[in-house]
């Protein structure tokens, strides 16, 4: 049996937003056709997706195994299409992901220069994001910000930088010249608790009354905005913190923090000669985080 590719969309659509109506205002069609496609794709996969009352639509458990599978396949999907599209239309492009803080000019320059005959494209990428850009084909190469799943992706390290706490500027620790990750042991973390270790392993939160919900923050201005606000702190690497210098927010180095790892990552399957050209070139160049 073929899964057909529409229907999969389809079905993430629906996954994500846990709501038919919203979903069909998404993907641009009637709600009544979605449900239709959503009942015919139960029916060639013999397993019942969503349960749906009065007020909720909830995933089964083969639902959400089959929203992990569908994620990844219509990525590769969309990559292709990306890819196809690129070498019918030529010129050859080359794009580049980056996260922020990080400078690639040296790199992108050095580049364009060994190959006039190709256009070098930039997109900044966030922590969410970053991995995805390079699955779905939107970039054939991502500076990344470890940790990240490094499943189907080759990595090379470019370097490291220290990391800082973000605190807002009336914050106890706020001006102190150095602090230890326990001193924020009392802290409210924006972040995952698994990004930040160090912090978890010592947190009061996680020990006595739970986590709180983390807000959805999809950018480093947004989590500055909370920090600001009292709402909690952050660790942001070093050029990060310097590159968005607000006065509102301090940046304290940590004694007991380890360096975030920067590397370039690809999909490991590309047999590219231009992806391995840039690969080569890039630990060749002086990656300067910015300031």
């Amino acid at each position: 049996m073929d899964v057909d590719l529409r229907k999969l969309r389809y079905f993430v659509a629906v996954a994500e937003e846990l709501h038919f109506g919203r979903a069909a205002e998404r993907l641009h069609i009637a709600q009544p056709v979605l449900s239709r496609q959503i009942r015919a794709l139960e029916d060639e996969l013999r397993a019942q997706l969503f349960v749906r009352t009065k007020r909720a639509t909830e995933l089964t458990p083969a639902g959400r195994q089959l929203l992990d599978d569908a994620r990844p396949l219509l990525a590769s999907a969309e990559a292709v299409r990306r890819r196809v599209t690129q070498a019918v239309r030529g010129p050859k492009t080359f794009t580049v992901g980056f996260m922020p803080g990080i400078t690639v000019t040296p790199a992108v320059r050095a580049f364009a220069a060994a190959h006039p005959e190709v256009e070098v494209e930039v997109i900044r990428t966030t922590w969410d994001d970053q991995v995805d850009v390079l699955h779905d084909g939107r970039v054939d190469v991502s500076i990344v910000r470890l940790p990240i799943d490094q499943q189907g992706l080759s990595i090379r390290p470019l370097f490291e930088e220290p990391r800082v706490a973000m605190l807002p500027s009336d914050h106890r620790l706020a001006g102190k010249p150095v602090i230890d990750i326990a001193d924020l042991a009392d802290e409210h973390l924006l972040q995952e608790p698994d990004a930040v270790p160090e912090w978890r392993d010592i947190a009061l939160e996680l020990r006595t009354r739970g986590p709180k919900p983390l807000p959805v923050l999809r950018s480093v201005e947004e989590k500055l905005e909370h920090v600001a606000s009292g709402t909690g702190i952050s660790i942001l690497p070093l050029s990060v913190a310097t590159f968005y210098h607000r006065a509102d927010v301090a940046a304290v180095p940590v004694n007991d923090l380890a360096t975030n790892k920067v590397c370039l990552a690809w999909i490991a399957s590309r047999r590219s000669r231009l992806l391995y050209d840039f690969a080569n070139l890039a630990t060749t160049v002086e990656w300067i985080p910015q300031r």
